[in-house]
């Protein structure tokens, strides 16, 4: 694969919020049709969620390295360490960003912009004990341990000979047992709140529809309790000695469920051991004000609204400004992003250009 540089230039200057997968992918796509791109990063290093939300041992980071030396040598410029919007961001976002950008900058220096940052915005689980030293966010304990990993400083949080509980069942509680692995825990347990999937989907029942049937990760392989129907009820810690405040166990529920609706089983209350709980139960929405600032309107899940289809797909309800990705579509697959951003660089070129000659 080698560098495909535009033949010609638009003079066109487009600005890319997010350097994740629907943004790299957007970015690429317009740079070869001759706009002059730059993608910010409010993180030290490219690729967003790709580069600190996915462990290593589940994805080379050379890869990213080498998408991104094909896109410079296509043109595209990238600028990290800076965010766009000075808004807060909430516990369990990682913040390298040394430089803000506002809104109205973008819009007065570029003459488009596509917001393309990721779902960061975890959700939390408040119930007694949370404050617990102990209980993390996941990307709190993987986004350091990929900077780890990739030359930086030690991971504040180990989890060596501890007792770990995962709550929350899909990618990212996987990729949370898989580094405590590496980490050399004592325990590995992983709960969820839905019941256990089966063994092989009903194909005929679920059809178009991604099918629910049990997954089981190579990081499950390499050692790991696992849970189904369980209800996390409170976070029990030390209270006294040395390590008061500490977590130390956690206190839970068996569920029933029936017709989607779920109920607790009476008298099926138990406690996990746990020195360490990390919450992987999904990201609910863009983060930072971001779309607040640009003045973008959101959908009921706080997400950008735009649609996919048609001449305006993508387009927000502000004058040049698109989004694409989890952005738009919330919490979702990298495929699904690397897709959105493609298609949103033709509604970009064609809103530049009257036409565009990218693919849908």
């Amino acid at each position: 694969m080698v560098p495909q540089p535009a033949t010609r230039k638009t003079g066109k200057k487009i600005a890319i919020v997010g350097s994740g997968p629907a943004g790299m992918a957007a970015a690429q796509q317009l740079a070869r049709v001759g706009h002059a791109v730059t993608v910010f990063e409010k993180n030290d290093r490219i690729g967003g969620l790709v580069r600190y939300g996915i462990p290593d041992f589940k994805l080379d980071k050379r890869l990213i390295d080498w998408r991104m030396a094909q896109m410079k040598a296509e043109g595209v410029k990238f600028v990290t360490g800076t965010m766009v919007t000075g808004a807060a961001l909430p516990a369990g976002v990682v913040n390298d960003a040394k430089k803000t950008l506002g809104a109205e900058q973008l819009k007065q220096d570029f003459d488009a912009v596509v917001l393309a940052g990721g779902a960061e915005n975890p959700r939390d689980l408040p119930i007694l004990g949370r404050e617990l030293e102990g209980v993390h966010f996941a990307l709190e304990f993987l986004i350091p341990q990929n900077k780890e990993v990739s030359g930086g400083r030690r991971n504040p949080i180990s989890v060596h000979g501890k007792h770990v509980v995962v709550i929350g069942g899909g990618d990212t509680g996987s990729d949370c047992v898989g580094t405590s692995n590496r980490h050399g825990a004592a325990s590995i347990t992983q709960i969820e709140l839905l019941p256990r999937p089966p063994e092989q989907e009903n194909g005929a029942l679920v059809w178009p529809y991604w099918p629910l049937r049990l997954r089981t990760s190579s990081s499950h392989e390499e050692g790991c309790e696992r849970d189904w129907a369980i209800g996390t009820k409170e976070f029990l810690g030390h209270q006294e000695g040395p390590d008061r405040g500490r977590l130390k166990a956690i206190k839970a529920v068996r569920l029933e469920w029936t017709d989607g609706k779920m109920k607790e089983v009476p008298g099926s209350e138990f406690e996990i051991a746990a020195d360490v709980a990390l919450l992987a139960m999904g990201f609910v929405s863009p983060v930072g004000g971001v779309l607040d600032a640009f003045g973008v309107d959101k959908d009921a899940r706080g997400n950008a609204r735009a649609d996919t289809e048609g001449e305006q797909a993508y387009s927000t309800n502000v004058p040049g400004v698109f989004a694409a990705g989890d952005m738009r579509r919330g919490q979702s697959l990298v495929v699904w992003a690397i897709r959105e951003g493609r298609q949103c660089a033709r509604t970009v070129d064609r809103f530049l250009m009257g036409s565009s000659v990218l693919p849908r």
